[in-house]
């Protein structure tokens, strides 16, 4: 049928851990930093006249004054996780090629250096111009923080034999496989590390990750990235803010539990002390990554009434279906007030997902979303979708869950997985001494403890 996803052609490659494909991939690192101490040998261009002033060109920058927002570097918390969501937003997934522990320590002390330059802001360093500039300059001469996060997550990959970490895996992180209406490709999923990217601008967004892979050619590569972006909505006097759109028209997020309630947080979200899992653990949380691609044609010759039905929600208020007049997308359904489903149909995309019974609260997730377009499939369809990014305190109980009782949803005809993965977001940079990982290197003996 042509409504289906293009097979993919895969061109041979090497295992991802093999030695071969390790020892190659880091001799090109290491080639791109011997490249960068090389003289370019470009003669300076000649100076050039002036233009005149832009006025109404329509090529003229746009002026904003939220360039300058911040978000706090450290904490107990990585940032990016119950941060305000911003305009725009990337997942890049990375191979390490690190071969021995101190390879690795220097992996995570470096990107907690970029990362905390990055979420600042500031002036690179300047570089004799006949050597490769230290910064992109695609931000211009200074970098802005324009409300970037960086938020570094660890797949199971990362838990094999190559460092010793394996007895300090977390207890539910798994390589994430296809549920019966995925189509994976494997060029699209899992990895060794996941960098979750958020900023005002995809500039911003770019420049970061530009950044990390210039600064670590010899220690990472990058598997597979997805970016995406959510519209922004002007404030309305008087009313809630409300849920973005995802592409099938529908509000993304209505539902979503409250992120400044620090006791749910703490209680749906962040891994505690004391448990289960190890104590390196604490602080963080699990992240599942999920490339959704919509069937954006079928889904505009579906009827209204039966897009809503699918979805258990009012397209244009985002209102559960027993809502009466003057419901909004924040009234709760009431589900056991239409047992026989007449209103909200028992198999709809939110009675499934949350039944809202006193067994499902322990299911709950935080959803961080954005939507996708990526041109154009080999069919003439539009390739586009949902860059979904949930996270929670146990994978199992959260995502997991949820999604097996999602498999078989009608809402399955419209959409179709196609990569993505599972990780665990570690804890947050406590102080100027910490960095990145600190925690599980120091359980795993690869670093000191914390004193």
């Amino acid at each position: 049928m042509i409504d289906e996803p293009d097979s993919p052609v895969r061109e041979p490659r090497l295992k991802p851990y093999s030695p071969v494909r390790r020892d190659i991939l880091k001799a090109l690192g290491l080639n791109a930093l011997a490249l960068a101490g090389m003289m370019a040998g470009v003669a300076p261009r000649p100076g050039l006249a002036r233009e005149p002033a832009a006025g109404g060109n329509v090529a003229t920058a746009p002026v904003s004054d939220r360039t300058a927002e911040k978000q706090p570097f450290l904490g107990e918390h990585q940032a990016g996780v119950v941060t305000p969501r911003p305009a725009c937003g990337m997942v890049a997934s990375f191979d390490v090629l690190a071969q021995t522990p101190d390879e690795l320590v220097r992996l995570f002390r470096t990107l907690t250096e970029r990362t905390r330059f990055l979420m600042e802001g500031g002036t690179p360093p300047v570089r004799d111009p006949r050597f490769p500039p230290t910064d992109s300059g695609i931000l211009g001469p200074v970098v802005i923080p324009d409300n970037l996060t960086v938020t570094v997550s660890v797949g199971s990959s990362l838990f094999d034999g190559r460092f010793g970490l394996g007895p300090f895996r977390p207890k539910y992180l798994e390589r994430m496989t296809a549920f019966p209406n995925d189509a994976l490709n494997a060029d699209l999923c899992h990895g060794d590390l996941s960098i979750q990217l958020c900023a005002n601008t995809a500039d911003t967004t770019i420049h970061a990750l530009r950044d990390i892979v210039k600064n670590l050619p010899d220690l990472l590569w990058l598997r597979w990235k997805q970016e995406g972006a959510v519209p922004v909505l002007p404030e309305v006097p008087d009313r809630p803010a409300e849920s973005a759109r995802n592409f099938l028209g529908f509000r993304d997020g209505s539902a979503n539990p409250d992120a400044n309630d620090t006791a749910l947080m703490n209680r749906i979200l962040w891994v505690q002390r004391g448990g289960e899992e190890p104590e390196w653990m604490a602080g963080g949380t699990y992240q599942a990554v999920r490339i959704i691609r919509n069937f954006v044609e079928r889904w505009d010759r579906t009827p209204l009434r039966e897009q809503e039905r699918i979805f258990g929600r009012a397209r244009d208020s985002g209102a559960p279906l027993d809502g009466g007049p003057g419901a909004s997308e924040f009234d709760v359904p009431d589900f056991g007030r239409d047992p026989d489903g007449v209103h909200t149909p028992h198999d709809s995309h939110i009675r499934l997902a949350n039944p809202r019974t006193p067994e499902s609260e322990t299911n709950l997730i935080l959803r961080r979303p954005f939507n996708y377009s990526n041109g154009v499939t080999k069919s003439g369809q539009l390739d586009m979708g949902l860059l979904f990014i949930c996270y929670q305190a146990n994978l199992l109980n959260g995502f997991i869950t949820v999604q097996r009782r999602l498999d078989g949803e009608p809402l399955e005809e419209y959409i179709k997985p196609v990569g993505g993965g599972y990780f665990f977001t570690l804890p947050g940079v406590r102080d100027e001494n910490d960095f990145f990982a600190r925690p599980l290197l120091a359980a795993a003996h690869l670093v000191p403890a914390a004193g």
